[in-house]
């Protein structure tokens, strides 16, 4: 069965701010997830251009990160055979990423991101039929709220306290009860979780757990943006796009190195 979830995530910043700050939030958690032979992989980077999105980035990256797999899910394949494939087009405000395991070749994941200058009330962005609007969940997500569990635990756990947080540079914050109707600037990410993982026994058990694991990522990504604020306000997307260069190469010289030892 074909699960579908999308994902709210109101953000106090605005479209061309957090342009910039996923970016850098993306370089800098691959940095801390890449130690000796796990990590992520940069196997392509270049611009694309297609009729469906227009312009923008393609990357293509391999995720080895068989410590972080859930025990029950090796009764059914070896650590090491898990390895994700994911290949992204990037056109901001509209992404998509398509993620597969050769393990399981029949699985897929797919998450199309729209982003909207607004609070988080623009109804089916993402232009959904009647049949896959009936069988969508949807979810807000409060970047001001932190969770604790299993898969929290795995992608990093922000403990940066929003109720008392605030920039120095650019003096926002705290975030307190009821701040996505009062902030400005303000934008919404609309993130679409499609989910596909026909294997009878435990296809279901895997839709839900990458569920929640993606759940777990979208929170502690963008607590990030927000908490690193005062480190990427004011870049560029050119500055970003150029440390980014420097990041991949350095990440694949870590897991080179690390694999010839």
């Amino acid at each position: 069965m074909v699960h579908i979830k999308e994902f709210r995530i109101v953000m106090p910043v605005s479209l061309e701010e957090y342009r910039v700050a996923h970016m850098f939030v993306v370089m800098k958690m691959s940095q801390q997830h890449t130690t000796g032979e796990e990590g992520i992989e940069v196997v392509e980077n270049r611009p694309f251009e297609d009729n469906a999105l227009g312009k923008g980035r393609y990357t293509n990256k391999i995720y080895r990160l068989q410590s972080k797999i859930p025990s029950w899910l090796t009764t059914f394949a070896p650590a090491d055979a898990l390895i994700m494939q994911e290949e992204s087009w990037n056109a901001f405000p509209i992404c998509k990423s398509v993620m597969k395991c050769p393990y399981f070749p029949r699985f897929q994941l797919r998450i199309e991101t729209v982003h909207r200058p607004d609070n988080g009330e623009s109804e089916n962005v993402h232009g959904l039929s009647e049949e896959q609007l009936a069988a969508r969940e949807v979810e807000y997500i409060d970047i001001a709220s932190s969770e604790g569990n299993y898969w929290s635990y795995l992608v990093g756990n922000n403990n940066v306290d929003f109720s008392i947080f605030k920039s120095a540079r650019t003096g926002r914050g705290p975030l307190l009860e009821g701040w996505q109707d009062r902030c400005d600037p303000v934008m919404t990410t609309y993130k679409l979780v499609t989910i596909d993982a026909p294997y009878w026994g435990f296809g279901y058990q895997l839709e839900q757990a990458l569920i929640a694991g993606e759940k777990a990522l979208f929170l502690e990504s963008h607590r990030n943006c927000f908490s690193w604020i005062d480190e990427w306000y004011g870049m560029t997307v050119q500055q970003i796009c150029e440390l980014e260069q420097q990041s991949h190469s350095a990440l694949n010289e870590s897991r080179n190195l690390a694999s010839r030892c």
